[in-house]
Order: C-alpha cells, then structure tokens, then sequence
C-alpha cells in the first residue's frame, strides 16, 4: 500500500520541526513564507509547479 502525502503538508512539517529545533527563527521563517505566497501569484508559478510534478513522476518511476 502506497501512502502519500502533498507537498504542502510535507514542507509544513518541516518547517514546523525547523522552528521548534531552533534552526529557523520566526523573523525568516514568516519572509519564507511570504515569499512563496506572493511567489505563486506570478508568472513562474505554473513553471515551478510543472517542475515539481515532473520530480514526483520521475521519483515514483524509480521506486516503482
């Protein structure tokens, strides 16, 4: 059985691990956050967003 999580829940649990350690303050944690959100409100978010999908395919081909 394949289990699968999104990419968003996966860096959001990162993230979360990252603040809680110490290795990521709040200050640039919420700059990174702000970042990617106004980031995919551009022109290169449909780019990125092919660019990970093409990483998923070719990791789920390996593993397959």
């Amino acid at each position: 059985m394949a289990l699968t999580i999104s990419a968003v829940a996966l860096l959001l649990i990162i993230v979360l691990i990252l603040l809680r350690t110490g290795y990521l303050r709040f200050g640039p944690g919420l700059a990174a956050l702000l970042l990617g959100f106004f980031l995919a409100s551009t022109g290169i978010a449909p780019t990125i967003r092919q660019a990970f999908s093409s990483i998923a395919t070719a990791l789920a081909h390996i593993t397959a």
